[in-house]
């Protein structure tokens, strides 16, 4: 544990296990561990979980709600109906935000995958265009005394939910990105490495991110939202305002992003979430005929959402040929996929990573956030080709924990990834590392960890 606010009590406290962060002291809300829910006798609670973006985004929070229902909650999860198989699949309610046409209209806009264009992109078209139907859909849910929300980062509208009514608020991130620090900084696709500035050029790079490109995307939504609420406007969204003063859980483990002095007092990092759907659970039989006829392939996997990978695709099958090495390719769009594959590497849609990985010999991928967690989950040398987003930094991570490599997009070339590829596969020490990290990787406590907060803050209301 370790403490990184004066105003909070230094003592070691109880918490879930696997959980680090510092729970405050007085009659505030607490980072407490509320046990279970299991048949006795206490208060089953209201769990609304909000999910933005592609499976990377939308499958943790499933995981997570289908824990809490396990315990006896009731759970909706706001997400695109895109996703309505995977929700049902889990049993769980869904509120439907937007369409799916919405979704696949938004996959295939030419910025999504850019390094500042796609960030504009989300913030437009996922936070800001869907901060009202959000809220709405909050007004008709949500049961004072019995609710408690769930907030994916790009939900913004839970977080003025919550000022106007008090309501009990976790901001949920998996990515350390997600939340700034002067101390170990993130890297940011298409900006410096800051790792070795002083601390005021940090703060002084931040604010100017904050005033002329955050802010301007995202701040007339919130404060227009805001002002309909009587409440006063705001600046600085994603730097001081957007998380709850209640809980922030970091949905990763802290060898991976460490606890940082300047983050949220109220911050408790719980782990990786691992989960795949319950049924989507098993291979099919061709892939389970693949795996058998030769030695692990090489998995490649730009992300779920990725219908722009062609050039990615065929970088991968001449690396397969060059390293004489089984390559297997993961996407749900096969009209991407290049002409003339060799025949050692083959194409399939969605394959459950849990499934897969422990059968494979490395990962090549697009650097998100749930990708990297399976990759470590299972002991496999990564190389990641990052694009936007949190892509970069985490491939820095996987880097300085010596099991993985990044290749910017405009290096990733055939003779660059192989002689990677060929590095990591050779080196025994990748391969102690690996085998280190996968033990320390716990989809289920980390799913218990976070449930046990979540039940912490419907406690604290309730008493």
């Amino acid at each position: 544990m370790h403490c990184h606010r004066n105003s909070w009590q230094s003592q070691r406290r109880l918490k879930p296990a696997g959980v680090v962060g510092w729970r405050r002291s007085g009659d505030d809300w607490a980072l407490s561990g509320g046990g279970s829910r299991r048949n006795d006798g206490r208060l089953a609670m209201h769990l609304i979980l909000s999910a933005f973006g592609s499976y990377g985004d939308v499958l943790p929070m499933v995981g997570l709600g289908a824990t809490m229902r396990g315990r006896g909650h009731r759970v909706q999860i706001i997400v695109n109906p895109y996703f309505k198989s995977v929700i049902e699949g889990a049993g769980l309610e869904m509120l439907p935000l937007g369409t799916a046409d919405e979704y696949r209209e938004l996959m295939l806009h030419p910025d999504l995958w850019h390094p500042q264009r796609g960030l504009k992109l989300v913030m437009t078209r996922g936070a800001s265009h869907y901060m009202g139907e959000v809220y709405a859909l909050l007004e008709k849910h949500y049961t004072a005394g019995d609710t408690v929300l769930g907030a994916h980062g790009l939900d913004l509208a839970s977080r003025i939910f919550h000022e106007k009514h008090r309501a009990p608020l976790a901001s949920i991130h998996y990515a350390p990105m997600a939340l700034m620090t002067v101390h170990d900084t993130s890297r940011y696709m298409g900006t410096p490495n800051m790792a070795k500035w002083p601390k005021w050029a940090k703060r002084a790079m931040f604010w100017a991110a904050d005033r002329w490109m955050v802010d301007p995307l995202i701040a007339p939504t919130v404060n227009e939202l805001r002002a309909r609420q009587g409440l006063p406007p705001v600046a600085r969204i994603f730097t001081s305002w957007n998380n709850s003063p209640q809980l922030v859980l970091g949905m990763f483990p802290d060898w991976f992003g460490p606890m940082q002095p300047d983050w949220p007092a109220h911050t408790a990092v719980v782990g990786f979430p691992l989960w795949d759907p319950p049924a989507e659970a098993t291979l099919s039989a061709e892939v389970e005929e693949f795996l058998r006829a030769g030695d692990p392939p090489i998995v490649f996997a730009p992300g779920s959402a990725n219908m722009q990978a062609t050039e990615f695709f065929r970088t991968a099958g001449e690396v397969c040929e060059r390293l004489g090495r089984r390559g297997l390719l993961m996407t749900k769009y096969p009209s991407q996929l290049p002409p003339g594959l060799p025949a050692c590497v083959r194409s399939f849609g969605f394959v459950p990573f849990s499934e897969l990985l422990p059968r494979v010999a490395a990962l090549v991928h697009h650097g998100g956030i749930g990708t990297c967690a399976q990759g470590l989950a299972n002991a496999l040398p990564q190389v990641v080709m990052p694009m936007a987003y949190d892509q970069l930094d985490n491939g820095s991570r996987l880097t300085r924990l010596g099991v993985g490599a990044v290749v910017p997009q405009v290096k990733f070339k055939t003779t660059r990834v192989a002689a990677v590829l060929g590095e990591l596969l050779g080196s025994a020490d990748v391969r102690e590392r690996c085998q280190d990290l996968a033990s320390r990787c716990d989809g289920p406590a980390s799913l218990d960890a976070a449930s046990d907060l979540l039940e912490g803050l419907h406690e604290r209301r309730t008493r």
